[in-house]
């Protein structure tokens, strides 16, 4: 009982989940106070997507063991070898940011980033690079701890954020629907506890002693 009680106060007090909470209310108070549109909102969580697809690849770079059990591509075994890890890395580079490069196509329909003041364009970037703080501080800070106990799956790796942002997807789904200043907050709220959950079970994940 006593480590679990531990285990779940160590979550809790996580600087980095509180570093990505914070990005989140940034978000939120920019968002009503400055009247955002949807469209301006969905902007920002596309950006905070492409950030934890960046963020993954160092992770995937930087893995030192890890194992491909049951991971094949072309019908083949991936071999363990650090050629296969970039190529690896590479190709989820290219598939993820083909998606986000679509997203942002319907994004740039609903929105186009021209369309804005410079005023508005610069908080914009302001809170994506908010994210990109949080996230790579979260990166660094359990960098330490996370596949401590375990060899890694390359191919649980490569795959893992596009379940990290099944929330975003939906967001940007049907994000677009709501225009009222209570729904865009509930909304923002909700995306926001979506964001700390899948935190916690990403960090959970990677330590287990196995994946």
């Amino acid at each position: 009982m006593e480590n679990v009680n531990t285990g779940t106060r160590e979550k809790i007090l996580d600087p980095s989940l509180w570093m990505l909470v914070l990005s989140n209310i940034v978000s939120i108070v920019l968002a009503i106070t400055q009247h955002w549109p949807m469209g301006q909102i969905l902007w920002v969580y596309w950006g905070q997507s492409v950030v934890i697809g960046i963020v993954n690849v160092f992770r995937m770079l930087n893995l030192k063991e890890f194992s491909t059990k049951n991971f094949t591509s072309n019908g083949r075994a991936v071999p363990e070898t650090d050629a296969a890890k970039k190529s690896t890395a590479a190709f989820f580079a290219v598939h993820y940011g083909f998606f986000h490069f679509v997203y942002a196509v319907f994004l740039w329909q609903e929105l186009p980033l021209s369309s804005l003041p410079t005023y508005e364009l610069m908080l914009l970037l302001m809170m994506i690079f908010g994210f990109m703080g949080s996230h790579g501080f979260s990166y660094r800070y359990n960098l330490q701890n996370d596949f401590k106990d375990q060899k890694p799956n390359l191919g649980t790796i490569m795959f893992y954020p596009y379940l990290r942002i099944i929330p975003m997807h939906l967001t940007i789904i049907f994000g677009s629907m709501l225009n009222t200043g209570g729904a865009v907050f509930l909304f923002m709220l909700l995306k926001t506890f979506a964001d700390a959950g899948m935190h916690i079970v990403e960090h959970h994940l990677f330590r287990r002693k196995s994946l």
